[in-house]
């Protein structure tokens, strides 16, 4: 039994049911004789991975759904070994190297040269080159974008890229010159709504607009999130009406509660206990600027409009530190102290004028 959000995933451009205008684009780019390396980027939940897919079925048909797992082992240039799991078919290949770290350029190059060096074996496809998908491209350093860049021109003949990403800010100038950007935006509220009626209608029951609006409301635009709260919340309650608490991830509850802790006290034991927190929230995945973000969303929701203008700007400072350092936990502890600092002076600041 799959999830609603996997089970009514759209598998062909024509099943999507939202910015008609890029399934066309695709469509005809698909084609076309002259399929160009592609950077999807858009924001999370927005149906990137859901395009590329069906982009991959228009190019090569169902073949391309026939996968498989395997887990590759790379080596560094010290001996060390790297166990990275690849998603394949017969057409293409999908990885995240980012999940490797600073070793992600040996996992490019090598990958890239072992699939651009071999033809396309099945004669019965329509295309001549293999795709390779990257995951989180926007994660990876500098140095394997670099990599990425030289690959792309020496091998096009015999292969495509296609990455997906988040955002392109942090991807290097030669490589978006290279590709053909594709901005996936997020759907906007009507369209989650008819994306919601249509899986309840699948699934046949009747969807209240109320128990929509909320959904919608909760899920901020990522209708990944959207599908996944509407299974939890048909799970609680089958009839979906009447007042219905939207269930949060356990994660994103964790977080609010570490921003509570910083404004109800400012000390350095109170940050050695936020700290304890945030190490937690680390150790069970979940990304670190996730983590910055949130907390911070939730704090400029708590403070005076006086400071919401400085913990926005706490926030992109250390973000960016943490996004060139490499210890993700001290930038966001150095976030947390400088945020107490800010409230305390402010507080301070307050009982002067009381007391003048």
């Amino acid at each position: 039994m799959s999830l609603w959000v996997d089970k009514y995933r759209p598998r062909s451009l024509d099943d999507c049911h939202y910015h008609p205008e890029l399934s066309s684009r695709l469509k005809s780019l698909a084609a076309s004789g002259d399929f160009p390396h592609i950077l999807f980027y858009g924001p999370s939940g927005a149906g990137k991975k859901t395009r590329i897919m069906a982009t991959l079925r228009e190019l090569y048909g169902p073949g391309v759904e026939k996968l498989r797992i395997d887990q590759r082992v790379f080596v560094t240039p010290s001996n060390r070994k790297l166990d990275v799991n690849v998603v394949q078919s017969n057409f293409h290949i999908e990885l995240t190297p980012s999940d490797v770290g600073m070793y992600d350029r040996v996992v490019i190059q090598d990958i890239l040269k072992e699939i651009a060096q071999t033809q396309q074996v099945d004669l019965n496809a329509k295309q001549k080159f293999k795709v390779v998908i990257i995951n989180e491209a926007d994660s990876l350093t500098r140095d394997a974008q670099a990599a990425l860049r030289r690959t792309m021109e020496k091998y096009m003949t015999n292969m495509r890229l296609i990455m997906c990403a988040n955002s392109t800010s942090k991807i290097i100038a030669p490589i978006r010159s290279r590709c053909l950007l594709v901005r996936v935006s997020a759907p906007s509220d009507e369209e989650m709504a008819t994306v919601l009626t249509h899986v309840a209608k699948k699934e046949r029951f009747h969807l209240p607009a109320t128990a929509s609006e909320s959904i919608i409301e909760a899920s901020d635009g990522n209708l990944r999130k959207a599908l996944l709260v509407f299974e939890a919340m048909k799970m609680q309650r089958p009839d979906l009406e009447g007042d219905i608490d939207v269930a949060r991830p356990d994660w994103e509850t964790y977080c609010a509660k570490v921003a509570d802790m910083i404004l109800q006290e400012q000390s350095a034991s109170r940050l050695l206990e936020v700290r304890a927190k945030i190490y937690e929230l680390l150790s069970h995945c979940i990304p670190a600027h996730v983590v910055l973000k949130t907390i911070a969303d939730r704090i400029v929701d708590k403070v005076d409009d006086e400071l919401k203008a400085s913990v926005v700007h706490y926030a992109a400072h250390y973000e960016l530190r943490m996004r060139q350092g490499s210890k993700k936990i001290f930038h966001i502890e150095a976030f947390v102290a400088k945020i107490m600092s800010v409230v305390k002076q402010y507080a301070l600041m307050g009982m002067t004028e009381d007391w003048e």
